[in-house]
């Protein structure tokens, strides 16, 4: 009897882990199997698919007139020679970046490999800061701070502005409307001049230890931290995961995808996983949000990906379209190997409700599963290479990373060491100082523990932000990642996000933005499913830590450009409560606000 894709260890490696103990409370947990040999930078693999495989295709994306731009590995390889060879004729100075200002697309993805190609990192910074504003001043700052020697945009009409505000006087270059911004040149000069064998020396000179790209650490603030991806980080996490990944020997992935490459998860997580395994990638010019999750849809409709990639927001606009529409689902579930989702912590009842529109659409149970990482790991650092029973497991290490717990207040702080965690920020050596403790290990500020003490390889439950975490006036401890789950849980189809407050307060309070679905209701009946969802969650017990007494709906939906919610979907709680910090006094206000619902 032939196994399972659960069962068979050519498809998935089994779940192992070992863990080490300390007098302190504190223990280890690592993979028993040792990491195998890697490429030594991002281009092995570009060289080696467009020898072995030269016509499959690597890279499509959507164009104006509607078709798809289609490149194969070949068209790739030789395009990507011809930018790397500009770029030298440029004589750009050393040790700078290049840096990019625009979402993912076709130019963008030739660009950041030929650069890789030579020996020059790449920044992709956040379209937000440019499209969604007038006010540049943090882009100012953030291409000041990154000192590039080329900086690229698709659009002048679109980027040209925030480009001359900062006035760099650096090599510009556009996709589309060169001629209108002085001393431009256009990507498509890039791509006419002839490889010389200066290429193939500059690319065999390259070190594992080089800098690939440098990655900016989400935030609200105009100075994020800038975090050096070396060559080795990069290509070492990807060998981790084929190791667990095994049906990638078997089966080239072929994945949509939306997820900017200004983030770790789209940008080195997805991104390479295609380029390390000789996929094809999609690009997916829709997102998660009102008007643009259809273009998502029509796309999934006409690639139908075998592996497929989303943050928790993106799955829950995704639902009401594949809840009513059966052959939606069906096509969307036909090839699909895994479904994957990361940024944040899954909610139980969106789990529960793909499950059940996978099992109307097939026979053949879908994998539903996640990994756990930094923009600073490269970024996986625990895969679910296994089949998980529900939400909130977030697997065990990779081969070759470790993962120390330690006793912090009422959690266990995680830290990480391994080959892929970075060497430092740049430019900052205090902060990279800070980072890490004295054996090594990366402070992610991250907080989990077991899903079973008597067998580590079940994995590891995460357990929120150690930093989001705070006390009530009582004394008592509130988990924040965990409350915030049970809450959307409960209120689900109608809450999108929940942020929950009452930091030195009596009582938990949660604020709420609404979902579509929410907005076919009135407000006596919301009022009404709100106040009967907290009344669920108290009879649940958990004492006062994780029950809500009182809640409010937020009439603004979160701000992107505020910081509120990040590219990747989810939302940053610290920041919400710093902008709303007059809701927050409503919630808790000693005259009743009529908004405020109490349980």
């Amino acid at each position: 009897m032939a196994l399972s894709f659960f069962d068979d260890p050519a498809m998935l490696a089994p779940p192992r882990a070992v863990r080490l103990h300390f007098d302190d409370g504190a223990y280890v947990l690592r993979s028993p199997e040792p990491l195998k040999p890697y490429a030594r930078c991002i281009g092995e693999w570009l060289e080696q698919w467009a020898k072995q495989t030269p016509d499959a295709l690597f890279l499509a994306e959507r164009e104006a007139s509607g078709e798809w731009r289609k490149l194969s590995y070949a068209q790739v390889r030789r395009t990507v020679g011809a930018i790397a060879q500009s770029l030298l004729g440029l004589h750009l100075p050393p040790g700078r970046p290049v840096v990019v200002l625009s979402d993912n697309g076709i130019d963008h993805a030739l660009l950041m490999l030929a650069a890789m190609h030579v020996g020059r990192p790449v920044c992709t910074v956040s379209s937000a800061y440019c499209r969604l504003t007038k006010d540049y001043t943090k882009i100012q700052g953030i291409l000041n701070t990154l000192g590039p020697a080329l900086v690229y945009a698709s659009d002048q009409s679109v980027y040209g502005a925030a480009i001359a505000s900062a006035a760099l006087g650096v090599v510009t270059v556009f996709s589309r409307g060169a001629d209108d911004h002085p001393g431009a040149l256009s990507f498509e000069s890039l791509t006419r001049t002839a490889e010389s064998p200066a290429v193939m020396a500059a690319f065999e000179a390259i070190q594992p230890d080089d800098h690939a790209k440098y990655l900016l650490t989400s935030g609200s603030t105009g100075h994020p931290k800038v975090v050096i991806n070396t060559h080795r980080m990069l290509c070492a996490n990807q060998q981790m995961m084929r190791q667990v990944w095994r049906f990638l020997e078997h089966e080239k992935p072929v994945v949509l995808d939306w997820l900017p490459w200004s983030h770790t998860f789209g940008g080195n997580h997805n991104f390479n996983l295609v380029l390390r395994n000789g996929g094809a990638l999609w690009i997916d010019e829709g997102r998660p949000a009102p008007g643009l999750v259809e273009k998502s849809v029509k796309n999934l409709l006409e690639v139908k990906p075998t592996l497929y990639f989303n943050v928790p927001r993106g799955f829950d606009m995704l639902l009401p379209f594949l809840e009513k529409d059966e052959s939606l689902a069906r096509e969307f579930f036909a090839r699909l190997r895994m479904v994957f989702y990361a940024g944040a912590a899954l909610a139980q009842s969106s789990w529960e409700r793909l499950e059940a529109v996978a099992r109307k659409v097939r026979e053949e149970p879908v994998w539903f599963t996640t990994s756990w990482g930094s923009t600073e790991t490269s970024p996986a650092i625990t895969s679910a290479h296994w089949k998980l029973a529900r939400a909130g497991c977030i697997g065990a290490p990779l081969p070759g990373m470790e993962l120390k717990f330690i006793p912090n207040g009422e959690k266990l702080e995680m830290r990480v060491r391994g080959v892929s965690v970075f060497p430092g920020y740049r430019n900052a050596p205090a902060l990279t100082t800070q980072a890490f403790d004295e054996e090594g290990y990366y402070r992610i500020g991250d907080a989990g523990f077991l899903v079973d003490d008597d067998r580590p390889e079940r994995g590891v439950v995460f357990n929120g932000r150690v930093a989001e975490d705070f006390k009530l006036s009582s004394g008592t401890w509130v988990s924040v990642g965990t409350l915030r789950l049970k809450v959307v849980s409960a209120l689900a189809p109608l809450v999108q996000d929940a942020v929950v407050t009452g930091h030195d307060r009596g009582e938990v309070g949660v604020l709420l933005f609404a979902s579509p679905a929410a907005a076919s209701l009135g407000s006596a009946e919301l009022a009404e499913r709100t106040r009967a969802a907290l009344l669920a969650l108290r009879s649940e017990g958990g004492g006062s830590s994780q029950t809500p007494a009182r809640a409010l709906w937020l009439a603004e939906p979160p701000n992107a450009d505020a910081g509120e919610i990040t590219d990747k979907g989810y939302i940053n709680q610290g920041a919400v409560l710093r902008r709303r910090a007059a809701e927050v006094e409503a919630l808790y206000a000693a005259t009743p606000d009529s908004r405020v619902i109490r349980a």
